[in-house]
């Protein structure tokens, strides 16, 4: 097998490829060259030049791949910011006409951030309800909408369950009642195949480090039609619309790593491969274990798990030790102690919550290393499972006394 990262750690097993994944291997020997880049893009002298046309050469290959003109690409920081700049500027246009939304439940942070700091300005968000299985509510969808919304957010696919919403059924019931469609699709680059324009989106946002490239970069799709006020004000940078100086190395590197996207399809079926056999063999060697979701279209690389008798948290913590880098959900939720709000909204009891285990993994996971990885976890937790029992055995004993 090709070798797409930069560097192997054989002490360590990567296992949490949502959160954020390593570089490819074909940065390696293009540091050096990107880094000579200084000149400014908005310059006109010649040192500004070269920066210029690699940003350029990049939005057009971003263009190509998901077949849309390269005026309707933006780049900026990466999904947050591409989150906010989306939900604020949809308000700040149609808000006094049109001052309702509707968004998903298990949203990203920030987008459910923003949109309860839209509510203190006049808002109103109609949380879309999801189901233990994480399919979404589309009766809620059609109940709700009305010529008085003016955006529909659902991302393409949940980060922590993997499950992929119907987008392309979402967007044309939005665009029955004049109102756009914004999809948070972070978790589509290298994970599913898809074809970007069925989704007829109005807006979509998309981070570089999510797929083997720099964290700080990213880009928002903003179709031609759709309304756009920028989020930060400043210079003429992409046309006006995201002030401040572009990250040239970021977008440097995305440009390359893009060209990976023609073999997607092939790792993206291996990891779904890797990802049913590392399920069937938890389930098979493992009692009280569930997968969140398992009945739902799901990425293939993503599993969610609820181990019924350990605290999330520390097994985790037991499995770093080991060797092996998991979550127990989003990354940026991470040391927060209460359980996930997504699967919370999914119906999962906290005590659920608090036992899960999020699993993913990326194009150099191997079979060897999941199996090494179950054989550790049916290890881990059996052990905890032990303690658990022994510390309530003590603790009947010392009440009895």
């Amino acid at each position: 097998m090709q070798n797409y990262l930069s560097s192997e750690r054989q002490d360590r097993v990567y296992l949490d490829y949502n959160a954020t994944t390593p570089h490819a291997a074909c940065l390696k020997n293009q540091w050096t060259s990107w880094l000579s880049i200084y000149g400014n893009p908005s310059s006109i002298h010649q040192d500004s030049r070269w920066p210029k046309t690699l940003i350029r050469e990049a939005r057009q290959k971003i263009a190509r791949h998901l077949n849309c003109s390269p005026l309707e690409i933006i780049f900026n920081s990466g999904a947050s910011e591409g989150n906010n700049s989306v939900l604020k500027s949809v308000w700040a246009t149609f808000g006094k006409n049109r001052p309702e939304m509707l968004i998903s439940q298990v949203e990203h942070p920030s987008v459910v951030k923003t949109a309860e700091y839209l509510t203190t300005q006049g808002a109103i968000i109609h949380w879309i309800p999801v189901n233990r299985s994480g399919q979404i509510d589309l009766n809620f969808i059609d109940q709700h909408l009305s010529d008085k919304t003016s955006l529909v957010s659902v991302m393409f696919a949940n980060n922590e369950t993997g499950t992929i919403f119907p987008i392309q059924q979402i967007s044309q019931k939005a665009h029955a009642h004049g109102a756009f469609m914004h999809s948070d699709c972070v978790q589509i680059l290298g994970k599913h195949d898809i074809q970007f324009t069925e989704l007829q989106l109005d807006y979509a946002t998309f981070s570089a480090h999510k797929f083997y490239s720099l964290k700080g970069t990213g880009f928002v799709y903003v179709k031609k039609t759709s309304s756009w006020i920028p989020l930060i004000h400043g210079g003429g940078q992409e046309r006006g619309r995201r002030g401040g100086t572009e990250n040239v190395l970021g977008i440097a590197v995305l440009h390359t790593v893009l060209d990976l996207l023609p073999e997607a399809s092939i790792r993206i079926e291996q990891m779904k491969k890797l990802r049913d056999s590392m399920e069937s063999r938890i389930l098979s060697c493992l009692s009280d274990v569930s997968v969140t979701a398992i009945e739902s279209e799901r990425l293939g690389n993503t599993s969610s798990l609820v181990i019924a008798g350990v605290d999330g948290e520390t097994l985790l913590m037991s499995l770093d030790l080991k060797g092996f880098s998991v979550s127990t959900g989003a990354a940026c939720s991470s040391g927060n102690p209460e359980p996930s709000p997504v699967l919370l909204a999914m119906g999962l009891t906290r005590n659920e919550a608090q036992s899960s285990l999020r699993v993913s993994l990326g194009w150099e996971t191997t079979e060897e290393q999941i199996v090494d990885f179950v054989n550790t976890l049916a290890e881990v937790v059996q052990k905890l499972r032990q303690l658990h029992i022994n510390e309530k055995v003590e603790n009947v004993s010392e009440k009895s006394k």
